[in-house]
């Protein structure tokens, strides 16, 4: 079972970065194309990578890394 979704597009920077981010920090993670279906991509075209975590969006282009850290551990209960 994943924690999150990265919602992503081939060829994009940000997106490989924002994986690396996600695994680095413990998420397991599902890779969505968002090229490979016209509703995702009218609805995220501009904003590759987008996070979700826990079925909230929590990151469109960059991963902030101290807000990703702040809800792990809100989601630890730390």
């Amino acid at each position: 079972m994943s924690d999150a979704v990265l919602y992503t597009r081939s060829g994009c920077h940000l997106c490989e970065l924002a994986a690396g981010t996600l695994a680095r920090h413990g998420l397991r993670f599902d890779v969505v194309d968002i090229d490979a279906d016209p509703q995702l991509r009218a609805r995220y075209d501009q904003y590759v990578p987008v996070v979700v975590i826990d079925g909230v969006e929590r990151f469109r282009g960059r991963v902030n890394e101290l807000l990703l850290r702040r809800i792990l551990a809100r989601r630890k209960g730390l």
